[in-house]
């Protein structure tokens, strides 16, 4: 099995700013086997082919020769500027990829770059980067720019062509093969060709005797099995695998057979262990794989096989992709969709599914969220080393559906403790995990932004897709992420099956109280889709759905058109949730009545207009008095104490002063003398790593058999205070 050479293959196209993450995590686990591999982000190195000078010059050219018809009005404000994209592309592209950066001067007054028929919102500029954010208001109006040429490329060469998703349509839920089919005996595109030549490049290059392609969306797929006919065509002794998320979600029915003209195999889920089981080469010992035997496909799967255990898989090894050359994009304002465009995240997972999986809309009923697998924080720390000293960055996005809340506490303490400097983000669940402390612990640890599901905002929808939090739950820890300094995004759902005209109107009334209350900076709506895989596609009965699909045709299946029995008219709502959502983030439009939003009559909210600020209780008393609390000291220097006599109404009084350097300044505070000593000893102990974690119960045991009084009263000192706004956290 060593004897293999493995080419793993993220086809056109996915993002530009960072790898997706299977193929570095395929080539980690690889690594533990001793078998040699190899990968490619082609969508990036397609990109930045077409995106040079002789790239671009090559594209006009082809555009005037053979669609010249093709380049109407819209379109040729770009075509007769070419040469200044020609000439201004090569450094664009180098800003993007943080070369350059004195450009953005230049960029930013508007006198280098062409303008098309992208032109910025002046206002969402200004509220997206103020006077201040050059560097990145530059990024955007160079995204703005390389838009432009991609909208000439979709409207006048290849209609197919985008920057994250190539020929989406043609994948998305297709039943049939049919159309898929039909599109790939056409002729090849101008897109296609650039793309053989970089593929070919990279096969003679490297050898392989496998190439595994990964195709996590419906947006790689057409460009997948264009890769693999052209290997099979031209490279027959070459073996084709095709995995990931999309074959996991849509192919699980698979019964067409033409498929197998463009890849061999097809596996399921987690890749490892079929990949791994494809390279020993017995059948019957094959996991999770369609393939073609006497003209039928065939699914193979020997249930004994084990998975991989996610410890034993290796750390994901990006070696081989061009990390210098990804490129930094900002394509919208919003500042949650700004990050993931924005910089290079090394990503990794806490742990294999999702620790709640009980979502009515989600897939649970699939491996990737039904077979919950942690890590332990130690080995993620690990990890995360590893991968700083392999790629140079200490950014990390961890791609959890949900981040277990107590792994993320471990995991922030072990941060902290290695003393590793990083930022991360994730999603997250809006549960009463998250106190005020955990999130002070994971600010400190690194921790920039959290996603999370509110989806409804109603209480009754909430129960009913079993999500397992309240909208009083969302408003506390929302304002806990709030006010640590963790940006919240919101992933926001309307049309869920039985929700009312009311439900959703009162939902936008919860949205805006978030917004106007600052507990919540960016959020996106999204229509309700059904999926086949989650508790709604499989019990539609008990949601008011009815299925109106057509008969399957043979290739994929996931989203599933269906009919909602007993709630709204969901169409009307759709562009009154994006204007109003869009004025919220920038704070604007808190004071306009809900219905001037929709063009269609809609009915008054119901919700009360503090409804969401009541549950904005001061939590802190109640906190300090959480006996069960264990108390961690995380503070990066101890206090430098002096003991002395000071004169108090004619007494001489033992007083303590404790001097701490904290971050943000010098702070000196005055004890009685026996608190002092307690308190200065308590810091020693806390802060040695071998010491027992203490409850706040046991410290006032503790106080209040040394005779010192009131232990509520010392907790309300300005000094003890000050420690747990500066690294006393009760977890």
């Amino acid at each position: 099995m060593s004897d293999h050479i493995v080419l793993l293959i993220t086809p056109p196209f996915t993002q530009l700013n960072t790898p997706y993450p299977a193929t570095a995590c395929l080539k980690g686990y690889l690594n533990t086997l001793g078998i040699k591999s190899d990968q490619m982000d082609l969508g990036l190195e397609v990109i930045l082919r077409i995106f040079s000078k002789e790239g671009l010059r090559r594209m006009f050219r082809e555009a005037e020769l053979y669609y010249s018809s093709h380049i109407t009005p819209e379109f040729r404000r770009t075509f007769v500027l070419r040469e200044e994209y020609v000439l201004t592309v090569d450094r664009a592209i180098a800003y993007l990829q943080g070369r350059e950066q004195t450009l953005a001067h230049t960029i930013c007054e508007r006198s280098f770059l062409p303008a098309g028929n992208r032109k910025p919102e002046e206002e969402d500029m200004e509220w997206a980067f103020g006077t201040m954010g050059l560097q990145d208001k530059a990024r955007h109006l160079v995204t703005l720019y390389l838009e432009d040429i991609a909208d000439f490329i979709t409207g006048v060469i290849d209609p197919h062509f985008g920057f994250s998703r190539y020929a989406e349509r043609l994948g998305r839920s297709a039943s049939s093969f049919d159309e898929l089919y039909k599109e790939l005996h056409k002729s090849l595109t101008y897109i296609d060709r650039l793309m053989f030549s970089v593929l070919r490049e990279k096969i003679e290059s490297c050898n392989p005797d496998w190439v595994m392609l990964s195709v996590p969306f419906p947006g790689n797929l057409y460009s997948a099995l264009r890769c693999g006919k052209f290997i099979k065509d031209n490279y027959p002794d070459i073996r084709v695998e095709m995995g990931g998320g999309f074959a996991s979600t849509e192919l699980r029915q698979l019964s067409d057979v033409r498929v197998f003209e463009y890849v061999d195999f097809i596996t399921l889920d987690d890749g490892e262990t079929p990949l791994r089981q494809l390279l020993v080469g017995n059948e019957a010992n094959y996991v999770r794989t369609y393939l073609c035997r006497d003209g039928e496909v065939r699914y193979l799967n020997n249930p004994e096989i084990p998975d991989v255990p996610m410890r034993e898989r290796g750390v994901p090894d990006y070696a081989g992709l061009p990390l210098d050359k990804y490129l930094s994009v900002i394509e919208v304002t919003n500042p949650m969709h700004a990050l993931w465009s924005n910089g290079r995240w090394n990503k990794l997972i806490l742990a294999h599914g999702c620790y709640w999986g009980k979502c009515a809309f989600c897939d649970g009923s699939l491996d990737y969220i039904g077979r919950y697998e942690p890590l332990t924080a130690v080995e993620i720390a690990d990890r995360m080393e590893e991968m700083i000293r392999l790629t140079g960055e200490r950014g990390f996005h961890f791609v959890d559906e949900a981040a277990p809340p107590m792994l993320l506490k471990e995991l922030a303490l072990e941060i902290l403790k290695r003393r590793m400097s990083v930022v991360w983000w994730t999603n997250v669940r809006f549960e009463k995990s998250y106190t005020r402390d955990l999130c002070r612990l994971l600010k400190q640890s690194g921790c920039i932004a959290v996603s999370g599901g509110l989806e409804v905002a109603s209480d009754r929808l909430l129960k009913l897709i079993n999500k397992g939090v309240s909208l009083e739950q969302v408003s506390r820890v929302t304002d806990h992420f709030t006010a640590a300094g963790i940006m919240v995004h919101a992933y926001l759902m309307y049309g869920f099956p039985s929700e009312t005209a009311q439900e959703t109107i009162d939902s936008l009334e919860v949205v805006r109280q978030l917004f106007l209350n600052g507990l919540v900076q960016s959020a996106f709506w999204h229509r309700f889709a059904l999926t086949a895989h989650s508790p709604v596609g499989c019990h539609p009965e008990k949601y008011t759905v009815r299925i109106t699909e057509k008969p399957f045709g043979g290739f994929a299946r996931n989203d599933v058109d269906f009919e909602d029995t007993a709630g709204a008219d969901h169409d009307i709502f759709g562009e009154g949730l994006r204007k109003s959502l869009y004025n919220y983030m920038r704070g604007a439009g808190f004071e306009l009545p809900l219905h001037k939003w929709f063009d269609d009559p809609v009915p008054k909210t119901q919700i009360p207009p503090t409804y969401v600020a009541r549950f904005l209780v001061d939590e802190q008393d109640c906190v300090q008095r959480d006996g069960h609390k264990k108390v961690y000291c995380l503070l990066a220097l101890l206090p430098e104490v002096r003991y002395y006599d000071r004169n108090k109404k004619g007494k001489n009084v033992r007083t303590a002063e404790f001097l701490f350097r904290f971050r943000d300044g010098d702070a000196r505070f005055q004890l009685k003398a026996d608190w002092g000593k307690w308190l200065e000893n308590l810091l020693i102990r806390l802060s040695d790593k071998n010491e027992k974690t203490v409850t706040l119960k046991d410290l006032e045991i503790e106080f209040k058999a040394c005779h010192f009084g009131s232990f509520d009263q010392f907790i309300t000192t300005p000094l003890w205070q000050s420690l747990r706004e500066h690294g006393l956290y009760l977890l």
